[in-house]
């Protein structure tokens, strides 16, 4: 069976020299564009108490000159981003009153260089030749030329010739120099599977995944999540200028949410992987309803705040629908406290964050994997009385993320 999803390939411009003092002035068009509209919704909110819409705003943009630095696709894209904005401090500002509104792109007299999406009619992609038409704004454009074209180069197994539609083209600022991202639809065969067995997966903050498997329970930490987020905010607070993110703090924003991604990858593939090999057809993720409108307290909102089970379990689901492994979303409720053993529901079973002890048989586990094992008892149904206490629960396997070859092993395979 073929299915339709959505793939995002990076290109590296290999005329660089000729075309960066162009993306420059999209760059520095699409901060303008940007600063004019913040400072926009920063008038309307004093008047009137509320951010205006992204319809309001965007008509009104419309009447401004900067408007027409880009294509008009990129400039409602702008506009869109900063709307996003606003909506992720909305929410953030239920849980954590610390969370600031969106500030201004810009750094003393310079501006940072934002990615510039360039939509349908933005773009003219000639694959056979690696080649890429990205329009300019009309107030950029010159009597010889509308047009940027670069030239790219891709990894050598993408072959964009052969993806069924590019959707619109990025040009990104790397830290170091421009590159060229390619959202596109792919169509890929899928596996339909023959295999019957099912996994449970508890998400969480520490423990990022830990995963019921039939015949063993293993736990993915987030060790590595951690580190990097204290690197990079620490370097993005230090180069925080007055008025706006730096160069320096903008690509460590891009270099976190870089390196995020990559993790929860490299996880979700990892576990996909692992279930295939153990003929692991079905898989029930924990789906903790609500828990963002939840309140706990000042430190715990701002963990949750970071904690993607969202973005997990998108992954999984598609990530499995191209192997053949149905991925199932399900209510997380009790499933911490409940003892996968006997089904003794007692809260203070759940003696500390990592250990599980039942008062009624007696079983003594890691926590995380006793709601694991509540996730996959959801889709095949274990009897009460079962023997778990025998080390597969209490002392689960351990796959650590090793940022050498971005990769997930066991414990004992990654060297510290």
């Amino acid at each position: 069976m073929a299915i339709q999803v959505t793939r995002t390939y990076s290109g590296s411009i290999q005329n660089q020299r000729q075309v960066c003092e162009s993306l420059d002035s999209l760059g520095d068009s699409a901060s303008k564009i940007w600063n004019v509209a913040r400072w926009t919704a920063d008038r309307i909110w004093e008047e009137t108490g509320e951010i205006p819409d992204e319809g309001t705003l965007k008509a009104y943009m419309k009447t401004q000159s900067c408007w027409k630095d880009l294509n008009a696709q990129s400039s409602q894209k702008v506009i869109e981003e900063l709307s996003d904005a606003f909506q992720s401090w909305f929410d953030r500002r239920q849980t954590d009153d610390t969370a600031n509104p969106p500030g201004y792109r810009k750094h003393g007299d310079t501006r940072p260089r934002p990615t510039v999406t360039f939509k349908t009619d933005g773009f003219k992609h000639d694959p056979e030749n690696n080649r890429v038409r990205l329009s300019k704004g009309s107030n950029l454009k010159d009597y010889w030329s509308d047009f940027i074209l670069c030239e790219y180069q891709t990894r050598p197994d993408v072959d964009l010739s052969e993806v069924n539609q590019v959707q619109n083209v990025r040009a990104v600022w790397n830290g170091n120099e421009w590159e060229l991202h390619f959202v596109c639809k792919v169509e890929l065969e899928t596996t339909d599977s023959a295999c019957d067995g099912v996994a449970g997966i508890d998400l969480g903050v520490t423990n990022i995944a830990t995963v019921a498997f039939p015949d063993e329970y293993v736990l993915y930490p987030g060790n590595s999540l951690k580190q990097d987020r204290h690197y990079f905010t620490q370097a993005e607070y230090d180069t925080e200028g007055e008025n706006g993110p730096s160069e320096t703090s903008m690509w460590a924003l891009r270099k976190l949410a870089e390196r995020e991604t990559h993790f929860y990858h490299a996880l979700t593939g990892t576990i996909i992987t692992e279930c295939v090999e153990r003929d692991v057809g079905t898989v029930a993720v924990s789906w903790p309803e609500k828990v963002r409108e939840s309140d706990w307290g000042k430190t715990g909102n701002k963990k949750l705040h970071t904690w993607a089970f969202d973005r997990i379990y998108q992954y999984l689901e598609y990530k499995g629908e191209e192997r053949g492994v149905e991925v199932l979303k399900e209510n997380e409720w009790n499933t911490s406290k409940t003892c996968s053993q006997c089904g003794d529901d007692t809260k203070s079973n759940r003696v500390e964050r990592g250990l599980y002890v039942c008062s009624s048989c007696e079983l003594v586990g890691n926590a995380d994997c006793n709601g694991a094992e509540n996730m996959r008892q959801k889709i095949t149904p274990s009897p009460h009385g079962e023997d778990r206490s025998n080390g597969c629960v209490a002392q689960p396997s351990t796959h650590l993320f090793d940022r050498e070859s971005g990769t997930f092993h066991t414990r004992e395979q990654v060297v510290s």
